[in-house]
């Protein structure tokens, strides 16, 4: 039986607290991202940085020459982010959506997950991997990174197995690598993570 973990409220968190202090926040593009978009040879097209929190993500793509879209529950996230984008002179466009009831309507070259599918609930998972799925390009990518089963720390996202993520996704995705990183932010020791390199079947 899995321990239901529990979040905060996503709006009221952003609302309270300076986005440099959340445990995720990581200015710069994340490592494992650029490493993998280096090893596939992407270096242009449309993304979908979901769960885009305070948009360092998303801000990062853009400067890369990518179009980009910013999606997450939190409006008080979404207008942060916008905020911080127009003051870079960025065009990316930054929506407030649920992925379980999403307005989005296209298909991108690849999703970016930097913390958005380790927070739901076990029952939700399939209902994300068909949704995530329907908003990628047939061949196209998904990056997902996800706390680890080696993270031992108390609190925090779900964690998993290279084994569990290769069953949770495999009946829709190829996966491509599942290799144990860390992730990036405020956090001292920096969490243990899973980077996973999935591409739509």
């Amino acid at each position: 039986m899995i321990q239901q973990r529990e979040f905060p409220d996503w709006d009221n968190l952003y609302q309270e607290r300076q986005v440099e202090t959340m445990p995720w926040y990581n200015p710069d593009i994340d490592a494992d991202l650029e490493q993998a978009l280096i090893e596939l040879k992407i270096d242009s097209g449309t993304v979908l940085d979901l769960g885009t929190g305070p948009g360092t993500q998303a801000i990062a793509l853009a400067k890369k020459g990518f179009w980009v879209t910013g999606s997450d529950i939190s409006e008080a996230a979404i207008t942060q982010a916008d905020s911080k984008a127009k003051e870079e002179g960025l065009d990316i466009s930054f929506i407030q959506d649920d992925i379980f009831k999403s307005r989005l309507d296209q298909e991108f070259d690849f999703v970016f997950d930097r913390g958005c599918f380790h927070v739901f609930h076990p029952d939700l998972r399939q209902d994300y991997v068909r949704i995530v799925h329907s908003l990628i390009k047939p061949k196209g990518y998904l990056f997902v990174k996800c706390f680890s089963h080696l993270e031992t720390r108390e609190g925090g996202p779900y964690r998993f197995t290279p084994e569990e993520i290769k069953q949770i996704f495999g009946d829709r995705f190829h996966v491509i690598s599942i290799h144990e990183t860390v992730y990036q932010g405020t956090l001292d020791p920096l969490p243990k993570a899973l980077f996973s390199i999935l591409q739509r079947l």
